[in-house]
């Protein structure tokens, strides 16, 4: 069924299988470029705000055990702080999420050069990655909502002309559904992800979650959190949380890595032996003890990034004016490994003409 849109109408709801999308103006850019909010509720009322600029998450309302909805991500009350924002608060992050150690990668025998903006790295697209611009948009039956950008050749010193897609998909059984989808006319690295920022308290620190993390190793960084290369076995080291483990109770341990990243911000190697390519499989879950909600994280992607907010310093003031604290939220990034382009024993973030990118990361939500 293909929808049409009234030009007429403002603001326009339409009832989807699982959700109802609401369209509504979220300002514009400096150039002039509208920003549309789409609100995404199931049939359990829970809710999910994305908008069109940089496809941003800025508002997540799940249940805790009492049924009462709380929003549990982290963002800004207008497009001003998203446009302003270095936190990339829900953004989708790209052309090649985390770092690319000097900005470099070598794709059959040349060298491209991308700008460098977190010290002598490149970091999650660079100067003006995939978050700073606006997404073309459209509602989908069952309730979803796909965007759509188009990178050019060239931009942010990415070889080829991408185009990607992402759709975001809230299911009646409270999963948030992320599917990301690209191809290109030249060979080119690429690595999409959804930087949200959550809290399933809705406020304070994160310390006291309960976190548990489907991998044996993690990839261990240097003084710039670019990887060495090493696959390090997580046993016996503050990086295990096989079982669940707050991260409060060892992120202030006298370790290396814990020091280079001011707290925990590495990628985890998931387990994923036995698992069908393409099928999704656990890589983290979260249960918050005082609100009783419970977030899995499940993926086909190699890797996660595991953020304990470290870098949140108190200056970012997002939504109602709340300060926003170090270890305020945490991030899972799924994500293939940081710098992989340049680690030929890491899984290939390679994209050929001829390929299609496809992947999917599923949020689900529940309270115990």
């Amino acid at each position: 069924m293909k929808l049409r849109f009234l030009p007429i109408l403002s603001l326009m709801t339409f009832a989807m299988h699982a959700a109802t999308i609401q369209k509504s103006d979220f300002g514009k850019t400096p150039d002039g470029t509208a920003v549309s909010l789409y609100t995404l509720t199931n049939s359990k009322g829970m809710e999910a705000r994305i908008i069109t600029y940089g496809g941003a998450i800025v508002s997540l309302k799940t249940p805790d055990r009492k049924g009462a909805m709380g929003d549990v991500v982290l963002g800004y009350d207008n497009l001003a702080g998203y446009m302003g924002g270095k936190a990339f608060f829900g953004a989708l992050v790209g052309r090649y999420a985390n770092r690319l150690a000097k900005g470099q990668f070598t794709i059959d025998d040349k060298t491209f050069q991308v700008p460098v903006n977190d010290g002598v790295n490149a970091l999650h697209g660079g100067i003006r990655g995939f978050d700073k611009h606006v997404w073309s948009a459209r509602q989908l039956p069952g309730g979803a909502l796909e965007l759509t950008y188009i990178s050019k050749d060239g931009e942010e010193g990415y070889p080829g002309t991408l185009m990607a897609t992402v759709t975001y998909t809230l299911t009646d059984d409270n999963r948030l559904r992320i599917h990301y989808a690209a191809t290109t006319d030249k060979p080119t690295v690429l690595n999409l992800t959804n930087h949200s920022y959550f809290n399933l308290k809705g406020d304070g620190d994160i310390l006291g979650h309960l976190v548990t993390l489907n991998a044996d190793r993690y990839t261990p960084v240097d003084a710039g959190l670019i990887p060495t290369g090493e696959l390090r076995d997580v046993q016996g080291t503050p990086f295990d949380f096989r079982k669940p483990r707050t991260p409060g109770e060892r992120i202030g341990q006298t370790d290396e890595q814990l020091k280079l990243g001011k707290g925990y911000d590495h990628n985890w190697v998931l387990n994923r032996t036995g698992v069908a390519a393409g099928a999704l499989s656990l890589a983290a879950r979260v249960e918050e003890p005082s609100s009783g909600r419970v977030m899995e994280v499940y993926t086909n992607q190699p890797g996660v990034q595991f953020y304990t907010g470290n870098f949140l310093d108190g200056t970012e003031k997002g939504k109602g004016g709340k300060v926003y604290n170090l270890r305020g939220a945490f991030c899972f990034e799924t994500q293939h490994y940081p710098d992989s382009p340049n680690h030929p024993t890491f899984p290939s973030a390679l994209l050929r003409p001829g390929q299609k990118f496809d992947t999917t990361t599923e949020f689900r939500f529940s309270a115990k």
